[in-house]
């Protein structure tokens, strides 16, 4: 048994002051406070307080958008080099993640699904030698099924009509390991495939969309209850015309995520976003590239050239995808929206996982997986946990 003492704990719904919590076998066999329980004589204790002034435990945060970082591209690494990739994110405070694609040629696609489930089935059974790295929890489909007008970078021959049969190629490629699918509501064929989809558990998520008010109803009626990279690859908001934005900022059962780096979204209109979805139904995703954690310069993304200068990935002048990291997003969610840090925490980690269907992540609970983050009381990152193991 492994005890971890810290000055406060976020379940994250709850705040925990000389928290104790238990690790058995990976997973938390108790969480109370110093004044509620005692440490058995045998247990071996890791009080974090001698080395975090101030040290909040925190669930991992789980980043359920992100095509890369640390100089690789989830679509082109080998299963051989995504431990490179996990490593990095456990610095930034991500203990779970899902690989999301990107629009290319089916062939190539198939054959990165394929890969990308080798290292979801790894991380499910083993802890990859007991290092501490983030995990794959699941595969992100973000596209083929998107708006031509709203792709953003994807590019536009790799975008087909949504169908039954691309769809059910797309699955068996990645062996049933696709959590989650952004889709265009408003094209042909979009609902049948939401609606089977939602029937094998996958988060549907409405994006890279230009579709008006009744036809985002539409797709939520389907069986979507998400929405992707919120105000990015989306049909403009008009007071008379308000399209799919309006489904999204209104629907009280939908859930959405949002970029919070300054770039893709003005900090007033994350502001906006955050009064809207509320503490409850606000997720933070990175969109990050294979440049995130790298200098400036030329990388790749999927089959796409992005170059990144300043803090800004581009393709041909557009945004393509982010070099944010989550524990950045969660203190820029604190400074530009006067969120609590245990609140910011929540849109990292309960929200997601919630969103997506991952009952053992997110939350520090007895029952639930041991990834944890230790923060400083202004969110950064000093020690990553996974299934109990700590780097």
């Amino acid at each position: 048994m492994i005890v971890l003492c810290a000055d406060r704990l976020f379940t994250p719904q709850q705040e925990i002051q000389n928290p104790l919590l238990f690790v058995e076998d990976g997973l938390i066999s108790a969480v109370s406070s110093r004044a509620e329980q005692e440490i058995p004589h045998h247990a071996t204790v890791l009080d974090l307080t001698k080395d975090v002034a101030g040290a909040i435990l925190a669930p991992g945060f789980v980043d359920i958008h992100m095509h890369g970082g640390a100089g690789l591209d989830v679509m082109r690494a080998s299963t051989a080099e995504l431990p490179h990739l996990n490593k990095f994110l456990t610095t930034h405070g991500v203990t779970g993640y899902f690989p999301t694609t990107v629009a290319a040629p089916l062939d190539q696609t198939c054959a990165a699904l394929e890969r990308l489930a080798d290292a979801v089935a790894v991380a499910t059974i083993s802890n990859n030698g007991n290092a501490v790295q983030a995990r794959p929890l699941g595969i992100h489909l973000e596209g083929p099924f998107l708006s031509h007008k709203r792709r953003g970078v994807h590019p536009p021959e790799y975008l087909v009509a949504p169908t039954l049969a691309i769809f059910e190629r797309l699955w068996q490629a990645a062996r049933g390991q696709v959590r989650m699918m952004t889709i265009a509501p408003e094209l042909p064929g979009a609902l049948e495939v939401i609606a089977e989809a939602a029937r094998r558990k996958v988060c549907v998520s409405i994006g890279h969309s230009n579709a008006e008010l009744d036809a985002a109803r539409a797709g939520v009626r389907a069986g979507a209850r998400h929405a992707t990279h919120t105000f990015n690859a989306m049909r403009p908001l008009d007071h008379r015309d308000p399209g799919i934005l309006a489904e999204v900022l209104t629907d009280g059962q939908l859930t959405a995520d949002i970029i919070a780096d300054g770039i893709h979204v003005a900090p007033e209109v994350v502001q906006l976003f955050l009064k809207a979805k509320g503490i409850e139904r606000s997720v933070l995703i990175t969109d990050a590239t294979a440049a995130a954690g790298m200098p400036d310069g030329a990388y790749q993304l999927g089959p796409i050239q992005v170059e990144v200068k300043d803090g800004r990935c581009t393709m041909d002048g557009k945004l393509a995808g982010s070099v944010l990291t989550m524990d950045r997003a969660v203190r820029n969610v604190m400074q530009c929206a006067g969120w609590s840090l245990q609140d910011a925490v929540r849109a990292a980690t309960l929200n997601p996982a919630r969103a997506t269907g991952l009952p053992q992540h997110g939350k520090l609970v007895p029952g639930a997986e041991a990834n944890l983050v230790v923060l400083s009381p202004n969110g950064e990152v000093r020690k990553t946990i996974v299934r109990g193991r700590s780097c």
